[in-house]
């Protein structure tokens, strides 16, 4: 895990660098939302690479396991109630509202409070796993945010390029990155996110991306525990 961590990093650190550059070029990245939880998460993600490299692998595995299992578990409950849900009922949970006839935030320390720890959990766990920050940050963004979903998406994306980069380096200075396996696994993230975008636009309504990513999760984090026994 402490291997390949930093690889799945660097791939998914590239991968979402090509969506925040497009989420840019459209205008709809919220960049200074993205910079406040880019900084602590920046500042927790070596901390995170750290404690992987001195944890045993199989209880990172189980963490990890968990976690897809939680992000499976949301994401089946988020597509099962997309279609009844409420916003106007949802106004009083947000920290974080655009003003009137903008996009920008109003600033409140409620505000900069949440978005900071969000950032903070994703660089954690984003160094001890080895994965992107998006499944903290976006469903953090649905909940405390009045975004837009390709705001949020966006956003989480240029979330995910900061953070991952500094864990990257962090691993590089720290330990061996093998670069006959980074090289050609980036090379794939690159290709298939190019393909998801496609297909997502054009194939599959939310509800069923949801439900798909869902099953995946379930069964990627099934896979892991059986391999822990095996």
């Amino acid at each position: 895990m402490a291997q390949a961590g930093p690889i799945g990093l660097l791939a998914v650190g590239l991968a979402a660098a090509l969506g925040a550059a497009a989420g840019l070029k459209a205008g709809i990245v919220r960049y200074k939302a993205a910079l406040v939880m880019s900084i602590t998460g920046m500042f927790l993600s070596p901390f995170g690479v750290w404690f992987s490299h001195r944890l045993d692998s199989r209880w990172l595995s189980v963490l990890f396991a968990i976690i897809l299992f939680f992000v499976a578990y949301r994401t089946f409950h988020q597509a099962k109630n997309h279609s009844t849900d409420n916003e106007g009922s949802q106004i009083e949970k947000l920290t974080c509202v655009q003003y009137a006839n903008s996009s920008q935030f109003v600033w409140t320390t409620r505000c900069i409070r949440t978005l900071a720890i969000t950032g903070g959990i994703a660089g954690l766990l984003s160094g001890l796993l080895g994965v992107g920050s998006g499944f903290v940050v976006v469903p953090a963004l649905q909940r405390y945010t009045d975004l837009a979903i390709q705001s949020v998406i966006a956003t989480s994306l240029a979330v995910i390029t900061l953070v991952s980069l500094t864990g990257v380096l962090f691993s590089s200075a720290t330990s061996h990155i093998d670069w006959a396996v980074a090289i050609p696994f980036c090379a794939g993230a690159l290709t298939g996110m190019a393909i998801g975008k496609l297909m997502c636009s054009r194939l599959f309504s939310r509800v069923q991306l949801l439900t798909g990513f869902a099953a995946l999760s379930t069964v990627a984090a099934a896979g892991m525990v059986a391999k822990l026994f095996v």
